[in-house]
C-alpha cells in the first residue's frame, strides 16, 4: 500500500486541494511540505501529535519535511479555535520554546542534509516592511472572504483584534516564502486550519502561477472547542518532566473505548493489516486494545525502556500488588502545610487530580478517593509531614494513581 493509501485507510486525511497531484507527488517522495508549530509553551503536547507521526510517515516514504517554526506568528497568535486573545511572549520566552520543540521532534524525524530541515518565521516575518507587505500581499487577500472563514466568524461576537485578524495573511506569506526559497510544495494542517491553508495556496498561484497543494488531517478531538489531551492538570506534555512517562501511558490507557481503534490507526505504526485484524477481536479485548495504545505510543515518546517501566507500574498497580516506583510523583514542602497538616482537599489539588477543592469534596463524597488503599469518606481528613514522609498512595476513582512525598 503506498503512503497517499496508507494515510486515506488510517482516517488521516480530510481535505485535499487537488487529490489527484498530491496522491501523485506524496507516492513518489515528491512532496516538500510544511507543518506549522507555534511556541506557545516550552513543550509539545499530545495535540501535535498527529503531525509528528504524519511527518514522520511522510518522510519514511521518500518526502522532505519543513518544520516550521513560528518565532514570528507568536508575536501574533492564532485565533482559531480560541474565544479569546493569546498571552503576548517576549522574544526570549519565544526563542526558548523554539529550541525546546526542535529537540523533542528529534525523536520522530530525522534532521540534516538532504533530510528535514527546521525554520523559523521570525527570520522573514520581522523583517517586512509594512507598506511594501500591503502592496505586495494584502492586495491578493479579499476581505469578505476572510471574514467567511470560520476562525474569524466564531470570534466576531466577542471581538476580533486587527492584530488576529493580520494571522491568515502571515500564515499565507510563510507558505509563498517557503515556496520561493525552499522549494515548498504543500502544506499540511489541522482540519480547524483549512481557510489559512487554502490563502497560502491561493497567494502561491497568484503570485506565481505555480502550483501548490493543501491537505488537513483528522483531528481526534476538534469541534465544539473540545482539546485533544486535556486532563485536570492541564495538558498532557511530550516532556518527560511535565508529564511523566507512566502519566503518558495511563492517559492512552484510559482513553473512552469507542476512541481505541481510532487512535491505533491514526496515532501508531502498527501495520494496517495487523490493525484491521484487531478491529475483528472480542469486545471482552478492550484492555488489551488499550495497553498496545498506550504502549506503542509511550514508546514512540519515551523509548520502550519508559514504556516497559511504565507498563510494569501499571500492571502492579491494577493486579493490587502496589509497586509506587514508577508513579507519577508530587513533592511536598513545609510551605504546603498549616499547622503541621494538610487536608486532603488541598493535596488533591495540589497533586493536579482535581482542579479545584470543590471538585475534590465532590469526588471525596462519591467515594472516589483513597490514600493508601483506605477510602476517604471524611471532608475533614487530614495529614501530617510524617503521613506524608512515610509516602501517600493515592487512588481518583479506578484508573488514577499518584504518590505524595516529602521533598
Amino acid at each position: 500500500m503506498k503512503i497517499f493509501e496508507e494515510l486515506q485507510a488510517r482516517g488521516l486525511i480530510a481535505q485535499v486541494t487537488d487529490n489527484d497531484e498530491i496522491r501523485d507527488l506524496i507516492n513518489n517522495g515528491g512532496a516538500r511540505f510544511y507543518i506549522g508549530f507555534d511556541p506557545t509553551a516550552d513543550s509539545l503536547h499530545v495535540g501535535h501529535f498527529m503531525a509528528l507521526c504524519l511527518m514522520k510517515r511522510l518522510q519514511m516514504a521518500g518526502n522532505k519535511p519543513v518544520v516550521l517554526i513560528g518565532g514570528g506568528t507568536g508575536y501574533i497568535g492564532d485565533p482559531s479555535g480560541r474565544t479569546d486573545m493569546r498571552s503576548m511572549m517576549t522574544p526570549e520566552v519565544i526563542q526558548h520554546n523554539c529550541d525546546c520543540f526542535k529537540k523533542q521532534m528529534e525523536r520522530f524525524i530525522t534532521f540534516g542534509d538532504d533530510a528535514a530541515i527546521m525554520v523559523n518565521n521570525a527570520d522573514w516575518l520581522l523583517k517586512l516592511n509594512y507598506i511594501e507587505l500591503l502592496r505586495e500581499v494584502g492586495a491578493c487577500f479579499s476581505v469578505n472572504n476572510m471574514l467567511r472563514a470560520e476562525c474569524y466568524k466564531q470570534r466576531m461576537e466577542k471581538g476580533l483584534s486587527f492584530l488576529e485578524f493580520n494571522y491568515m495573511i502571515m500564515q499565507a506569506f510563510d507558505f509563498y516564502h517557503l515556496h520561493q526559497h525552499y522549494g515548498c510544495n504543500m502544506q499540511f494542517g489541522g482540519d480547524d486550519q483549512w481557510s489559512n491553508m487554502l490563502a497560502g495556496t491561493e497567494l502561491i498561484r497568484k503570485k506565481t502561477g505555480e502550483d501548490a497543494y493543501a491537505m488537513t488531517i483528522t483531528l481526534l478531538m476538534n469541534s465544539e472547542g473540545k482539546k485533544m489531551g486535556k486532563t485536570a492538570k492541564g495538558a498532557v506534555w511530550l516532556d518527560p518532566n511535565k508529564t511523566s512517562p507512566f502519566e503518558f501511558y495511563q492517559y492512552w490507557r484510559n482513553v473512552d473505548d469507542a476512541d481505541v481503534m481510532k487512535c491505533i490507526r491514526m496515532l501508531t505504526f502498527i501495520p494496517i493489516e495487523e490493525i484491521e485484524q484487531m478491529e475483528k477481536w472480542e469486545d471482552n479485548r478492550i484492555n488489551e486494545k488499550k495497553e498496545i495504545l498506550a504502549y506503542e505510543l509511550t514508546s514512540l515518546v519515551h523509548g520502550s525502556e519508559e514504556a516497559d517501566k511504565a507498563k510494569t507500574a501499571a500492571y502492579a498497580l491494577f493486579s493490587g500488588n502496589g509497586d509506587s516506583e514508577n508513579m507519577p510523583t508530587t513533592e511536598l514542602t513545609s510551605d504546603d502545610f498549616q499547622d503541621g497538616v494538610i487536608s486532603i482537599t488541598n493535596l488533591l489539588v495540589k497533586c493536579g487530580l482535581t482542579a479545584s477543592k470543590g471538585e475534590a469534596k465532590r469526588l471525596i463524597q462519591q467515594g472516589g478517593v483513597s490514600v493508601n488503599d483506605a477510602v476517604i469518606s471524611a471532608l475533614d481528613k487530614s495529614f501530617t509531614e510524617k503521613d506524608v514522609k512515610d509516602g501517600l498512595k493515592i487512588k481518583k476513582g479506578k484508573k488514577h494513581f499518584h504518590k505524595a512525598i516529602l521533598a
